[in-house]
């Protein structure tokens, strides 16, 4: 096994943990989960009442970039894929992607867990793990593992910086909304990493540079 692979595994396990404790902790309502829920749950709701424009632009940021946006850019991005008869790339993130919808609700019917009578929105289905909190996660991690190897130079880092701002801010932006509490949102981002992590393992993308490129680049060779 290789060290990348023991690491993703590893990595992994812990997130299933995070998430597991997450899960057990609301169950049984231990006390500084259920007051860490309530405390930032009641704290943002009065600020909010207060504060209409604020939920406004939360809403509308948390729309605009919540997980049917990244299916849709990754639609795209597969397309792409398949047209560069990169069947790997595709492969991997249909399954990540475009499947993570499939996983939240699995583990929401699982859980069960009633959404804040707070909310400030409508969300439906359950709270537990935040749909948005795995979706986005599960996207902005995917397409940089596909992105992320024909980029050069500083784009790199703005490209990995401007993931993680986007993935804490919609975790940030469903609590402010109050429609899921912070275990919640916690739980989804280390099932959102967790199952990442598990499609990269089984279904490692290919680099976008093809043979067939590689070969076509190589001077004094013709096709």
């Amino acid at each position: 096994m290789t060290p990348r692979k023991r690491w993703l595994l590893g990595s992994t396990a812990v997130a299933l943990a995070v998430y597991a404790l997450m899960w057990i902790g609301f169950t049984l309502q231990w006390n500084w989960l259920t007051a860490l829920d309530s405390s930032a749950l009641e704290t943002l709701h009065r600020y909010g009442v207060a504060h209409p424009g604020w939920l406004t632009a939360w809403d509308v940021f948390c729309t605009v970039l919540g997980p049917t946006a990244f299916r849709l850019l990754t639609l795209v991005v597969i397309v792409v894929a398949l047209v560069r008869r990169n069947l790997r790339a595709a492969l991997f993130l249909v399954i990540s992607v475009e499947l993570a919808g499939l996983i939240t609700e699995l583990a929401k019917s699982a859980a069960d867990r009633p959404r804040p009578e707070t909310a400030f929105v409508y969300a439906y289905s359950t709270s537990f793990p935040s749909g948005h909190a795995v979706g986005v996660t599960v996207g902005v991690l995917a397409l940089l593992t596909v992105a992320l190897p024909v980029v050069r130079g500083p784009l790199r880092a703005w490209l990995i910086g401007f993931g993680v701002v986007v993935v804490v801010a919609i975790g940030i932006g469903r609590v402010v909304l109050n429609v899921h509490h912070p275990s919640d949102v916690l739980a989804g981002w280390a099932l959102g990493y967790a199952y990442f992590a598990a499609c990269l393992v089984m279904v490692p993308p290919r680099r976008w540079i093809t043979d067939a490129d590689e070969t076509l680049g190589v001077p004094g060779t013709a096709r």
